[in-house]
């Protein structure tokens, strides 16, 4: 009997693979087991404290194929404050408690307390992980997240080797002192970092091409291990996949390798129609990944330059060297860096975000949609102090997680007043605010299921005459299709609707929005669960800058109790009531 009940349990086996006998071994759990703690560390050769993970930093990287289970077993070792980690780029299907978000999808977890994550990791690309409580992302708690394609499948693309770039911005001050300092009044800014990072490296008050750089000290090759130079070893003459993400707390980047063109292939985990650049701009939250080929010079070696855009550059560029073998790792280029465009050229920016469009055989957007929700980016003032705002309302997040007062249904999860879809026509997002005034709020929208949302992101002047901003937004639990941008303020007439690509926008989980300028997205709610939408500059998300979306939680699955047993959730969950 033994033999027939095998062969006809391969068979369903087959069936529910559709014929692949690959399919039994795409799908594995990968199992990790971290602790987070504060630990010392020299990222730009000065010693700080920071936040790491199994005295790692960056974090550990994450390997998976597409349909794999990753499983992480999280103890916080930190001895005062709670942790969450949110995985950037993975859409929770099904596991929304998994996303990561204190006071959102989760509680936030305990000192000396352990929490699994569990969740899928549905489609190949590149993405990342990072904390998301308080300004944890900023104190160095992050990592990369890399999923393959499945066993079986194929990239629509070529290449020899893979190289991975994790882009990031350090301070020397202390996220606490950063955080005091943003809510005091007055607020006490946190300036310009004192240094980028590649893979978690970089140098502080030296250069590495100080040669090139008149009156900058040369920076020594090695000692520090924390701080030794990145060196990207390649061989001549092949293509090399580079995976680039940017976790920065505040900074926008640009990326350029000497003599060297880029071919983006990737944005944010979906497949782009392939174009060449010189230079590439990279907001905190984007990811990509590019093709290199290694067509230079092969007794060289080339510079790998990351600059600051869309601020006043007070941070030195950040240096990595691309190494043909078989030269020296550090044999420096005879030739000078790449230069960074000029810090506002904006159209150097949008000639590179509007060149991104989708892949052919990329599932097009709805043509229409059922809802439209323009969300006002404004600064403010409350009681003396400065927040960012959406519509007015700077969102505060409350001490029960929303995923468990909603999905428990209780009367205090929400506001009686819900935030508004839209703003007044007549405000001039080209000056401050004429009443800088602004309150407080949840700032949750509730969606229905499956209906198709449309997302306007109006930028506008900031308190100070002459001064707005770049914002990267961020979408958590979906990807969106970016439809279109647009200069000053957002009408919803013919000529906007004229300036919208319906036939081949890109998915993205990350948009930016221009200075004074607007950015339309759409997507189908069609994922259960709350999820954040929040500018992805730490310091602005700490100010209120932010909404949440909360879908169809009666079809969210059976919660973990220690996901959301805090707050009224705890008090409900010993009452009797159940997830």
């Amino acid at each position: 009997m033994r033999a027939p009940v095998a062969f006809f349990a391969w068979c369903a086996l087959l069936l529910a693979c559709g014929g692949l006998l690959h399919c039994a071994e795409a799908a594995k759990a990968r199992h990790l087991k971290w602790e987070v703690s504060h630990m010392f560390w020299s990222p730009d050769c000065e010693e700080k404290v920071l936040i790491g993970i199994n005295g790692q930093f960056p974090g550990p990287t994450i390997r998976a194929k597409a349909g794999d289970t990753i499983v992480v077993e999280l103890k916080n070792g930190l001895h005062t404050e709670g942790v969450v980690i949110h995985w950037h780029g993975v859409r929770q299907i099904g596991t929304p408690w998994a996303d990561g978000t204190a006071a959102i999808s989760q509680c936030a977890i305990n000192p000396e307390e352990t929490f699994t994550y569990r969740f899928v990791v549905d489609k190949p690309g590149t993405y990342f992980y990072h904390g998301h409580y308080g300004m944890q992302r900023a104190a160095g708690l992050y990592g990369s997240l890399i999923v393959d394609v499945a066993d079986g499948e194929e990239e629509p693309f070529k290449y020899d080797g893979e190289l991975n770039l994790l882009l990031s911005d350090w301070y020397h001050e202390s996220i606490y002192n950063q955080m005091v300092g943003l809510s005091s009044s007055p607020m006490r800014w946190i300036g310009e970092p004192q240094s980028l990072l590649i893979n978690g490296r970089g140098q502080f008050n030296c250069s590495l091409a100080a040669a090139h750089t008149p009156g900058t000290k040369q920076c020594t090759a090695g000692g520090n291990r924390h701080c030794a130079p990145v060196i990207l070893p390649v061989e001549p003459n092949k293509t090399y996949r580079l995976r680039i993400a940017s976790t920065t707390s505040l900074a926008s980047l640009n990326l350029a390798i000497g003599n060297h063109k880029l071919t983006v292939v990737e944005a944010d985990g979906n497949y782009v129609e392939p174009f060449v650049v010189d230079d590439m701009d990279i907001y905190s939250g984007d990811s990509y990944s590019v093709l290199l080929t290694t067509d230079q010079d092969p007794s060289s070696n080339y510079w790998v330059s990351i600059g600051v855009r869309g601020r006043a550059p007070k941070t030195a560029p950040a240096l990595a060297l691309l190494n043909y073998r078989p030269n020296r790792g550090f044999k420096l280029p005879a030739i000078a860096p790449p230069v960074t465009p000029a810090w506002n050229d904006t159209a150097h920016s949008k000639a590179f975000t509007t060149q991104i469009k989708a892949r052919a055989g990329t599932p097009p957007p709805p043509a229409t949609s059922d809802r439209r929700i323009e969300l006002l980016n404004t600064q403010n003032k409350l009681d003396g102090h400065i927040k960012w705002s959406i519509n007015n309302v700077s969102m505060v997040l409350p001490a029960t997680p929303y995923l468990g007062s909603l999905k428990l249904g209780l009367k205090t999860a929400l506001a009686a007043a819900r935030p508004a879809d839209t703003f007044g026509r007549a405000y001039d997002v080209t000056r401050p605010p004429h009443n800088p005034n602004t309150t407080t709020g949840d700032n949750v929208y509730v969606l229905r299921h499956n209906t198709t949302v449309d997302v306007v992101l109006q930028n506008a002047n900031a308190l100070q005459h002459n001064v707005s901003e770049v914002h990267p937004w961020h979408l958590h639990g979906h990807d969106f299709w970016v439809l279109g941008y647009g200069e000053g303020a957002y009408r919803g007439d013919a000529a906007d609707a004229a300036r919208l690509n319906l036939v081949n926008p890109p998915l993205r989980n990350t948009a930016v929005i221009f200075p004074y300028g607007w950015t339309a997205l759409r997507f189908v709610a069609d994922n259960p669960g709350v999820w954040a939408f929040h500018c992805h500059i730490e310091p602005h998300l700490h100010m209120g800058m932010g909404v949440i979306f909360a879908e169809a939680i009666e079809r969210v699955g059976k919660v973990p109790k220690e996901a959301v047993s805090c707050g009224a959730t705890a008090t409900a969950l010993m009452n009797g009531d159940h997830l």
